[in-house]
């Protein structure tokens, strides 16, 4: 079947009265009218709907289909009978469908975000001889215009013209569409495209008092841990953790480094908690880290010992399983629930009118100008202290502080010239990169080592533990060329037109206080 062209009806036409006109014009037979339940999919993060794609499972008592839309021209890319949606792409049996979702879904898992519900009713025109020239299907909704699909028929191209001209001219005049019902069904449903993205997107006016400009900035991030909690206790994807993760750590960091803003106690105690949510998320996050990597490990294996790393994976997921339940547990208790609360209600409190903390009273761009501008020169000291012989420790805490740089400038970043401040940030970026990989290899070098002494009491197969050995080894080699990439990341980084850039943008304004 031909790829189907799509039109709106009238306001003033109904689907019945639609048929009854084209009755009296064409060969038309009814051949059903059934009830459809349609759902549409994506990712929590839209990432389908950024990629211009819609997701739709269209089911009814006879039928149940599967089909990705273009978003920008309607063009149906991919339809299939299926009769449940799994949750991964890669669980697809389809391979067609594998191969158009799994790069744009990647880790995330496929859900529902909203529904329609309308009457579909499937016609076909018929010529002189009694045979099919062109098939036609109306859907039929309550709160939306009717459409109507028009499936041309190999060999009869000269009557789908005729049908189209007949379609598009009085009584009918009904429009040509290449749209997707998607944003309509969304607005229907409640639901915004991108009601959810974990980029930091706070637009801050420069004379905003800092005090304030910071509990707006804290107020987002709440809204993203509380947006992704429920994904993290059910384990619904590793990407809820992540960004729940994220919006934990740039809060942290915040409270560490904007200080003088908020009073003492509610800066510490909130510091504390802060801190311990990054603990208790950690192993778990660890974890699902190694599990989405293991076909990355698998594949830097000699052929021959791949399959032997298997066991590996199997303790991998019984251990996140365990991991992660105490970790639900420990975010439905009283002291991750109620501190949470409070700081919510702390938030929305309206701030004091003559607030007593040294930098409370700076508009937001003199703090933002300072700290960003303190933190770079901080950067630019410690990666200038290391050397080919500094510990792995030197690295690790320039990678910590080259973060607390990052979220400093995506706080702000609104507040500066775009390009100037993306430039700085994708800068910053690469360094971060090197920095990453380094770190991240060291970790899964060790945590594999302690992963073996545990599976020894698991009657694992010797051959696993080979495998793990020449695993350890790849790492390890991989952590050796991080290193070696540090000197040149580090010089891009550290170059002075980098340094220039820096300077004019935070260097040259002074605040009118001298509390910082």
């Amino acid at each position: 079947m031909q790829m189907p062209l799509s039109f709106e009806f009238p306001s003033h036409l109904t689907a019945e009265a639609f048929i009854a006109q084209l009755d009296n014009k064409t060969n038309l037979q009814l051949l059903s009218k059934h009830d459809c339940h349609r759902t549409y999919y994506d990712s929590f993060d839209w990432r389908l709907y950024s990629a211009g794609i819609s997701c739709e499972l269209t089911q009814s008592k006879t039928s149940s289909l599967l089909a990705l839309i273009n978003l920008n021209d309607g063009r149906n890319l991919v339809t299939t009978e299926l009769a449940d949606v799994p949750v991964f792409a890669k669980d697809f049996p389809d391979d067609t469908l594998q191969q158009h979702l799994a790069p744009i879904l990647e880790m995330r898992a496929l859900l529902p975000i909203c529904t329609l519900n309308f009457k579909d009713i499937q016609l076909n025109i018929l010529n002189d001889d009694q045979k099919i020239v062109v098939r036609l299907a109306i859907e039929e909704f309550e709160q939306l215009t009717d459409r109507l699909l028009v499936y041309p028929v190999k060999g009869y191209d000269k009557a789908s013209e005729h049908l189209i001209e007949t379609l598009i001219s009085p009584p009918f005049e009904l429009t040509a569409i290449k749209h997707s019902l998607l944003p309509a069904a969304l607005q229907l449903n409640g639901r915004k495209a991108y009601d959810y993205s974990s980029k930091l997107n706070i637009d801050l006016a420069p004379e905003l008092r800092a005090d304030i400009a910071c509990k707006y900035l804290y107020s987002h991030l709440l809204n993203t841990i509380k947006a992704n909690e429920k994904g993290v206790i059910t384990d619904l994807d590793s990407e809820f953790l992540h960004d729940f993760r994220v919006a934990v750590r740039r809060t942290r960091s915040g409270l560490s480094q904007l200080k003088g803003v908020l009073p003492n106690n509610i800066s510490a105690r909130f510091r504390d908690f802060f801190s311990w949510l990054g603990q208790i998320t950690g192993p778990t996050r660890d974890l699902d880290v190694h599990l989405l990597n293991f076909e990355h490990y698998k594949n830097s294996l000699p052929e021959s010992i791949r399959e032997d790393l298997n066991p590996l994976h199997d303790f991998l997921l019984n251990t996140q399983k365990k991991t992660h339940q105490e970790l639900a547990k420990k975010l439905r208790s009283d002291k991750y629930i109620n501190t949470l609360a409070d700081w919510e209600l702390y938030l929305k409190e309206p701030s004091n009118k003559q607030p007593t903390e040294a930098n409370a009273q700076l508009n937001i761009k003199e703090l933002a100008d300072h700290r960003i501008w303190k933190m770079f020169n901080r950067v630019l000291k410690e990666g200038q202290d290391i050397t080919r012989y500094s510990p792995p420790e030197d690295l690790h805490e320039l990678r910590k502080t080259c973060k607390k740089l990052r979220y400093l400038l995506e706080f702000f970043q609104s507040l500066y010239p775009e390009e100037q401040i993306k430039y700085l940030i994708k800068n910053l970026k690469n360094l971060q990169e090197v920095l990453g990989d380094f770190q991240d290899y060291s970790v899964q070098e060790s945590n594999l080592r302690v992963f073996s002494e545990e599976m020894i009491t698991l009657n694992t197969p010797a051959n696993t533990f080979l495998a793990m050995g020449v695993l350890i080894q790849e790492l390890d080699t991989r952590k050796y060329h991080a290193r070696r990439h540090f000197t040149a990341r580090f010089s891009e980084f550290a170059s002075t037109e980098t340094q220039q850039a820096f300077a004019t943008l935070f260097a040259n304004n002074k605040p009118h206080r001298k509390h910082l």
